[in-house]
């Protein structure tokens, strides 16, 4: 397993935080309550167009469905698994802003620093759940379980700055970050303008999200000359390094970044601060940062998605982040300093060495580096899927996702636009050779069922899946690489005696139609399981290909086909299989062919 992260982790970004004790920070001067947002901006570079690949959770990581979500002026819903695709968004080189909004929860967002190819980012959204109720004209402290409040002078105003008069809902969520959801829980991501109007990355020692209602919903904020003080408690693994006082920063919902705002001291285990609004507020030490961006690959130049790079700074501890379908993560890290990087099959690493180790850097400017993975230990293997995805019609999905799990962990999202798709990425050789695939027609609201496989290294093509939510099972096969032709319905067989597999469908019966059947007959009558079986197990394969109304394009007896079954559920449920060989035509002539069976089991 790799080593337990200490600090902040984001999913996408690298972005390093400071945990230098410094007992000499005062409050800043000449404090900028009104940031200069036109010059800030132009921090962020020129405008460029990327696509947005997204998943929307709660709290327990259960997928969030119909959240709008919007980047920039471009608005679209999370689906049902809380996916959201955004394509061609105008963002910034350096900068990129993601919005996400539903009834029941507080506003969430993400912002990155943009990658080529698909950017791939993941929200938690944190419920509206009110956590005391107080009134105008009343001063009352709100208090968490955990000990984090807020105290109010009891003076609001409502949105168009009039006075409030009735009961205050007040609803509040702590983030520690000892907590490993905090990275995706957050708004935007450590990236701010300091009281200089300044760009920093920040280092967190804690976050406090206070919102205020009205007794019709209406959004409250408070009157003007009147404040609240905030209290944020520490973690017990981050006292040693906390300075006595530290700068307060709130997040700009409608710029993306934090500002810096007044500070806050240290009273006991917890940062105490006064605030004359309300947002998110966040304990943060600055410092100056560059972009870096790492593309990982193999030493077969492959461009590896879904693992994971963590960087350690002697200074600003370590994080890390998951590399897109291009092999690429991008973020924030500190300036002038050399750092150690990591690379790991995923996150959630089973291996049990790193893929690769090294030192990289100083950086002073924006940079790009390509990392190649050596596998000196032989334990782990670079894995190649490919397959096209087509919707009900046959046509290729133009907008869409293919999600790769392994048993339940999802591995690995692809984003795919013209109906090919292609993951490379590791895995560890002592983990199993099945791996799952779930299809998505984005735009069309359509999908795959959950469709086992074998790898078989280094490349597995999967053939063509369809998303067509009326499908239950297919039949699916290419002949010499051309044109796909796909069966839906008619499809009978199942396991007939433990030592016996097969699958047939009958379109017309003639020559007009499709003919298929494919089967495992064990000789020596030992039982059908999971596996390859070879030719040598008198696998046999028959169609007929009349779907142009031409002559037939017939396999009959002459077929060398290899089978891989890679799921033979019970009666009732899906038996999956792939197959690929060779086979001689009524002519002679000898061709190629793969295909796949995704089919419910008869009998």
């Amino acid at each position: 397993m790799k080593i337990t992260k200490i600090f902040l982790l984001a999913s996408v970004l690298l972005c390093f935080f400071s945990c230098n004790n410094d007992d000499n920070l005062n409050t800043p001067q000449n404090q900028d309550d009104d940031p200069n947002h036109i010059a800030f901006s132009q921090n962020f570079g020129s405008e460029i167009s990327r696509t947005f690949l997204g998943t929307v959770v709660d709290t327990n990581n259960n997928p969030i469905e119909n959240a709008t979500i919007s980047i920039g002026s471009l608005t679209t819903t999370t689906d049902a698994n809380g996916v959201f695709i955004i394509n061609n968004a105008t963002i910034n080189q350096r900068f990129g802003y993601v919005k996400a909004q539903k009834a029941g929860f507080i506003h969430a967002s993400r912002a990155v620093v943009p990658s080529e190819g698909t950017n791939k980012v993941r929200i938690m959204m944190l419920a509206e759940t009110i956590a005391g109720t107080t009134s105008n004209g009343t001063e009352e402290t709100i208090t968490l379980q955990n000990g984090a409040s807020v105290a109010l002078d009891g003076n609001y105003i409502k949105p168009d700055g009039s006075s409030y008069s009735g009961n205050v809902n007040v609803i509040m969520h702590h983030l520690d970050p000892a907590n490993e959801d905090m990275q995706d829980q957050m708004p935007g991501m450590l990236y701010a303008a300091n009281s200089q109007n300044e760009e920093r990355m920040l280092q967190t020692y804690g976050m406090l999200a206070v919102e205020l209602r009205g007794d019709n919903g209406e959004d409250l904020n408070l009157a003007e000359g009147s404040t609240a003080e905030i209290t944020m408690p520490l973690d017990p693994s981050l006292m040693a390094t906390a300075p006595s006082s530290i700068p307060l920063w709130y997040f700009d919902e409608a710029y993306g970044y934090w500002v810096e705002d007044g500070a806050a001291t240290l009273v006991g285990n917890a940062y105490v601060g006064t605030v004359s609004h309300f947002s998110f507020w966040n304990c943060d030490i600055p410092a100056e940062a560059v972009n870096l961006c790492v593309t990982i690959k193999d030493e077969n130049d492959n461009l590896l998605s879904g693992l994971y790079a963590e960087i350690t700074s002697t200074q600003f501890g370590t994080t890390g982040g998951v590399t897109n379908q291009i092999g690429t993560v991008c973020g924030l890290i500190p300036t002038n300093e050399s750092l150690v990087l990591n690379v790991y099959s995923s996150y959630e690493n089973t291996c049990t060495n790193a893929l690769y180790n090294g030192t990289i850097g100083p950086f002073s400017s924006d940079s790009s580096i390509n990392i190649v993975t050596s596998d000196l230990s032989g334990e782990w293997i670079t894995e190649t899927v490919t397959g096209n995805f087509t919707d009900c019609n046959d046509n290729p999905v133009t907008e869409g996702y293919v999600r790769l799990f392994k048993a339940f962990t999802l591995l690995d999202t692809d984003f795919v636009e013209n109906g090919d798709f292609e993951l490379s990425t590791v895995r560890c050789n002592t983990s199993s050779d099945i791996f799952k695939l779930h299809g998505v027609d984005y735009i069309n609201a359509q999908d795959t069922d959950s469709i086992s496989f074998t790898y078989t290294s280094p490349i597995t093509n999967v053939g063509t899946i369809a998303a067509c939510n009326a499908v239950d099972e297919f039949v699916t096969y290419q002949v010499d690489g051309g044109d796909t032709v796909t069966e839906y319905f008619g499809i009978q067989g199942g396991q007939d005696g433990l030592s016996n597999l097969n699958f047939s469908y009958y379109n017309n019966g003639d020559e007009s139609g499709n003919n298929f059947s494919i089967g495992i007959f064990n000789e020596d009558n030992s039982p059908i399981t999971v596996g390859v079986y070879p030719p040598a197990n008198t696998n046999y394969l028959s169609f007929q290909d009349g779907t142009n109304g031409t002559a037939p394009n017939s396999a009959g007896s002459n077929t060398l086909i290899t089978v891989n079954v890679s799921e033979i559920g019970e009666v009732g449920a899906y038996i999956d299989l792939t197959f690929n060989g060779t086979y001689t035509d009524a002519d002679l002539i000898e061709h190629t062919i793969t295909g796949t069976v995704h089919a419910l089991r008869d009998y």
